[in-house]
């Protein structure tokens, strides 16, 4: 082939690449981004900053459902109940200045509760940043100490790049919430697009630390020579799809295993190695254990001190074993004689193949001693009181019943939380959605809608306070507009419940402004379009329940509880797990 035919030959190759070039917007970019990551639901707000993306939008509604919530911060709680029970990555739309600064809540709390999460906020046209335009924020350092990872774009050709990295980050390793902030001038932008490519590889970022084989050997050694050996696991096993992994483990070496709120229902709640639930209003059995065993095995928990209490008497007694993805929990609380870094659901398989069968029945039948004892003081009371005013454990008591222990359970913050997780009962993993690191107030009720989007073949409750409630109650209208069928139980003492009992407790029953009055809830929910009940009376719960459960539909049912009615057991601020009260 002679010269002239070569640059003929290169001529028409070079043609061929501009063909494939096509022109497109920075906002019709975004779409095409969502729709190759697989997103199918989008929450947001749309404001003046963002209205290009909101414009391409305009036609992909065939292929994405977005849901228009009525604040940000519903719009990102909304998107970590659907990434909870969905187990894919909540997608937000926010606009600039108080639209982004509105996400900064949910930000925190996906950041310490590990949901992946990519925020896409408008920002004001480039030559206007730092001039204090209208709402302009500066939304990058704002959210830097709240997010895994942000990065403003102001050059259109930068968005696939940009967003095929947030899908990337926020979803792998230890799960996270991204923000990514784009300019108007760049979603208006046209650029030469080569079509999207996913992210498999950052180089500076690695997911999954090296799993290391001889500290796997060196736990199973030691949890094969332990004579009362425990176990404590978290989320990361239900982030790391490491159920059935996590059961055969257990299982195989007859281990007790105790919960974090934030584990609950990954393992189911009848399994017989099931003790507990941890921390300051668990069980009373695994929190006394922990300060008895000899190995304590942490599986995808991050020792967060609401479970460990007075860390200088924390299992001071025992080897600890911690496996966990993220290796920046690892000693950052308690002391570990052997890490695990990597994927449970990687390093699970390995320990459990070296270790040897067990029963441990002896060890086992201690806990259960420990829990008749709970039973007897403080469950068997709280479930089946005597007195005319009803209990919320008895409410749950009830409805477990009636969704036979079913349910995906959303909880917003305070006593109802704690009654929730302690007596809610679940077979099926991604069924508990709560605020767990930040105990963010006013999470229940866009969470609850998030989660029916992620998982709408089931029944979604929503168990929410009268103070939790009032903080984001305009989300009914959300429910009302696009139908999410959400069940949504109130249970009123008309106190901030929890302020309310440490103020009894250690504040000599000081009890400022902890009194909250509320609105006529059912009324409300009439003014959205939706039925509801208020329930007084004993004898009108378990049928008001069943009304609830099955309308077609979202419902309200409001239920008068007792006052001044305490969540025990408790472990004091400032005490040892071991010193926790039944009453």
């Amino acid at each position: 082939m002679n010269t002239i035919d070569i640059t003929k030959v290169q001529a028409e190759s070079q043609a061929e690449e501009v063909a494939e070039m096509t022109q497109i917007s920075g906002s019709k970019a975004v779409m095409e981004a969502l729709l190759a990551e697989g997103v199918d639901t989008i929450f947001g707000y749309p404001g003046g900053a963002i209205m290009p993306i909101y414009d391409a939008l305009y036609d992909y509604t065939d292929r994405l459902k977005h849901i228009l919530v009525r604040h940000e911060q519903g719009g990102i709680h909304a998107a970590q109940g659907y990434a909870r029970t969905s187990g894919r990555t909540g997608v937000v739309f926010a606009t600039s200045g108080p639209g982004a600064t509105n996400l900064v809540t949910g930000l925190a709390d996906a950041m310490i509760d590990s949901n992946p999460i990519v925020c896409i906020t408008g920002q004001v046209f480039a030559h206007l940043l730092g001039t204090d335009a209208f709402q302009e924020t500066d939304v990058i350092n704002i959210t830097t100490p709240v997010t895994k990872w942000n990065y403003q774009v102001t050059d259109a050709n930068e968005i696939p790049m940009a967003l095929a990295k947030a899908f990337y980050i926020a979803r792998t390793g230890r799960p996270g919430p991204v923000l990514i902030d784009i300019t108007k001038n760049a979603q208006f932008q046209l650029f030469d697009y080569a079509g999207y490519t996913p992210c498999h590889h950052i180089r500076s970022y690695r997911p999954k630390p090296i799993i290391r084989k001889e500290y796997i050997e060196r736990a199973a050694e030691l949890i094969n020579n332990a004579k009362k050996p425990f176990v404590l696991f978290g989320q990361g096993v239900i982030l790391g799809k490491a159920e059935k992994e996590f059961k055969d483990f257990i299982e195989k070496a007859g281990l007790p295993a105790g919960w974090t709120i934030m584990g609950l229902s990954a393992l189911p709640t009848d399994h017989p190695l099931n003790v507990g639930m941890l921390g300051m209003h668990g069980n009373y059995a695994p929190n006394v254990m922990t300060n008895s065993c000899d190995v304590l095995i942490a599986v995808g928990m991050r020792f967060d001190d609401r479970v460990t209490g007075r860390l200088d008497k924390y299992a001071k007694q025992a080897k600890i074993i911690h496996l966990d993805i993220d290796p920046a929990e690892i000693d950052k609380n308690v002391k570990t004689t052997v890490p695990v870094w990597g994927d449970c659901k990687e390093t699970l398989p390995l320990l459990t193949s070296l270790i040897a069968e067990n029963k441990h029945e002896e060890w086992l039948a201690e806990f259960r001693k420990l829990e008749q004892e709970e039973i007897k003081q403080v469950i068997h009371p709280e479930l089946n009181p005597t007195s005319d005013e009803m209990t919320m454990g008895e409410v749950l008591r009830l409805l477990n019943e009636l969704t036979d222990d079913d349910a995906v359970i959303t909880t917003d913050v305070g006593q109802h939380q704690m009654v929730a997780c302690r007596y809610a009962r679940f077979k099926q993993s991604k069924s508990n959605v709560t605020s767990g690191g930040l105990g963010t107030m006013g999470f229940g009720l866009p969470a609850a809608i998030g989660a029916w989007y992620g998982a709408p073949d089931r029944t979604v409750v929503a168990i929410i306070g009268d103070g939790g409630i009032q903080m984001t109650i305009q989300e009914l209208g959300t429910i009302m507009q696009f139908g999410a069928k959400v069940k949504i139980l109130i249970l009123n003492n008309q106190f901030l419940g929890m302020v309310r009992q440490w103020q009894q407790m250690f504040h000599d029953k000081r009890y400022s402004f902890v009194n909250i009055t509320s609105p006529d809830y059912v009324t409300v929910a009439q003014g959205y379009h939706i039925p509801g009940k208020q329930v007084c009376k004993r004898e009108d719960l378990k049928d008001a329940l069943k009304e609830m459960l099955d309308h077609d539909g979202s419902y309200l049912l409001e239920v008068m509880v007792t006052k001044e009615n305490n969540v025990f057991p408790m472990v004091p601020q400032g005490s040892s797990v071991s010193e926790i009260r039944l009453k």
